[in-house]
């Protein structure tokens, strides 16, 4: 376990054991499967503070958040914070704040958050709020959701080609009016892919033959796995280097529309993300009724986080 693993790991104790007030510096390390010199070498080293003092601290924040936020007693307070007295409570508390909690409770817009080297704090209402481990720009998290959607399609084309043509026809019955109407596993797929090279088609001011949609969708699933693998690289390709130019609020005419309408690039990337979302969502649904399960609700949060699948 690296020095990053026993923080992460030493956060997580932490924040598990925030409503247990007799926790001791040992328990912690039980909890993190570490000895309490190794974790206090590793944990001083990496935050700024040992393990007792970083708990004392968060606590402390968490007392001054709930004088702020909630009718409850000092003392309350102060068993809550890990302390045995009133007295040794209001005496921390000033040291920390500079001034008692009862006066601290008469200001209610103070900030409860104390110096410390790590940038880890309680968050309300009961959890931690850590540093980010880099920067990261609006622009940047909308090209991991775009990531993150062509992998999610991908996905969803290969668990499509275990099904028989039966149940990949098969009606969903679960829709939206409005948008995509009659539709099947294979349709939705057809359209994701070709949402990807329409757009594609659109920007570069190439032409582009939407689909009937009057018409029944026969596409072999082989045909929108290498089809994705093409206009889904590429869509990524075309939303990184607008993102890393700065040209999301520039426009473009799209010609596949009649009449000839105009969008931003960031707008186009929105209308994707959000009717892609809708369809990705049935998709998972289809699949579970087809008993497949394993790409739980398609959910970006991990993916955009650290690029794992949900």
């Amino acid at each position: 376990m690296n020095s990053t693993d026993v923080f992460a790991a030493f956060v997580e104790v932490v924040a598990e054991s925030l409503d247990e007030p007799a926790t001791k510096g040992a328990d912690l390390a039980r909890r993190a499967y570490l000895s309490r010199c190794h974790l206090t070498r590793v944990v001083t080293a990496a935050m700024g503070e040992s393990p007792s003092a970083f708990r004392r601290r968060v606590l402390l924040e968490r007392a001054a958040y709930r004088l702020l936020a909630e009718d409850v007693g000092v003392l309350d307070l102060a068993i809550d914070a890990g302390y045995g007295s009133h007295e040794a409570f209001t005496r921390a508390f000033s040291r920390a704040y500079g001034m008692s909690p009862r006066e601290w409770r008469r200001e209610p817009s103070r900030r409860f958050f104390l110096a410390a080297p790590s940038g880890v704090h309680f968050h309300p209402p009961a959890g931690l709020r850590l540093p980010a481990r880099k920067e990261a720009r609006g622009m940047d998290v909308l090209v991991r959701m775009v990531e993150h959607h062509v992998w999610l399609t991908g996905e969803l084309i290969e668990r499509g080609s275990r099904l028989d043509a039966a149940t990949l026809d098969r009606p969903i019955e679960l829709s939206v009016e409005g948008i995509d109407d009659d539709v099947s596993i294979r349709y939705l797929l057809d359209r994701l892919v070709w949402q990807e090279e329409m757009w594609l088609a659109s920007v570069a001011d190439r032409p582009f033959q939407v689909p009937d949609c009057e018409q029944p969708v026969t596409t072999p699933i082989s045909e929108l796995r290498t089809r994705h693998a093409d206009a889904g690289s590429r869509f990524v390709a075309l939303v990184t280097a607008l993102n890393e130019e700065g040209r999301f609020d520039e426009s473009f005419v799209d010609t596949t529309c009649e009449p000839p309408r105009v969008f931003t690039y960031g707008g186009m990337v929105a209308h994707v993300l959000t009717f892609a979302a809708h369809r990705r969502s049935l998709l998972i649904g289809a699949f579970y009724t087809a008993g497949i399960t394993d790409l739980g609700f398609g959910d970006p949060m991990h993916f955009v986080a650290d690029g794992t699948p949900s």
